[in-house]
């Protein structure tokens, strides 16, 4: 099995910038790729940013240009440096690691972490 824990998150002015982190422990998948997911409050669950194994990232349209996602495999780490913050980034920001677990599709999800951006 895989834990999850992130940190990092917390209280920042509008334009400010903040670093998540989530570390996880346990089983290694294969051909995985780990997220970074966010939900706000009565909205749904959306996928910020993702990351392969082999370093292929992708964004949410909202956040191009503004967070950088990033993974140290040796360490099993996932990163989500967020810039120009804004008030619509306020959301519990969740890590998610999927993929093969001897050989069964597997996906681990975090306890998440709080981000919230002050107007």
């Amino acid at each position: 099995q895989v834990q999850l824990m992130e940190s990092g998150g917390g209280l920042v002015q509008n334009g400010g910038s903040l670093k998540l982190s989530c570390a996880a422990s346990g089983s290694i998948l294969s051909a995985s790729v780990m997220a970074w997911y966010r939900q706000a409050p009565s909205k749904e669950r959306e996928m910020v940013a993702s990351v392969s194994s082999t370093g292929v990232a992708d964004y949410a349209d909202s956040v191009k240009g503004r967070f950088t996602v990033s993974r140290d495999n040796a360490n099993k780490m996932l990163y989500l440096q967020m810039n120009s913050l804004k008030p619509e980034d306020t959301a519990i920001y969740t890590c998610n690691y999927r993929g093969k677990l001897r050989g069964q599709d597997a996906a681990f999800w975090g306890q998440g972490t709080q981000v919230t951006v002050s107007s």
